[in-house]
């Protein structure tokens, strides 16, 4: 048996699975109080996640600024732009 006709075999077990409903997922049925339950939910976690978001970005800028900070330092540093002299440069 060739790669190709073996390729093709699994294809053609691949199909009919699929058609016969072997490979279909399960139907679950959602009761009334699940659907109120999980949409009651919703508020409160999209209030975490909005949190946990605002706190990431917060630490993010807090890093970043500080690099930056660091960087025009060593820039101001280097050019001497504030009367200091590199004394490397010499």
């Amino acid at each position: 048996m060739t790669f190709l006709e073996k390729v093709f075999m699994v294809l053609a077990i691949a199909a009919f699975l699929m058609i016969t409903g072997v490979a279909k997922a399960e139907d679950k049925t959602i009761t009334p109080q699940e659907f109120v339950k999980t949409v009651s939910e919703v508020p409160s976690k999209v209030g975490t996640w909005f949190n946990g978001e605002v706190t990431k970005t917060k630490e993010y800028q807090a890093k970043s600024w500080a690099k930056t900070k660091e960087d025009f330092a060593s820039l101001v540093k280097k050019f001497g732009l504030l009367g200091e002299k590199d004394e490397s440069q010499n």
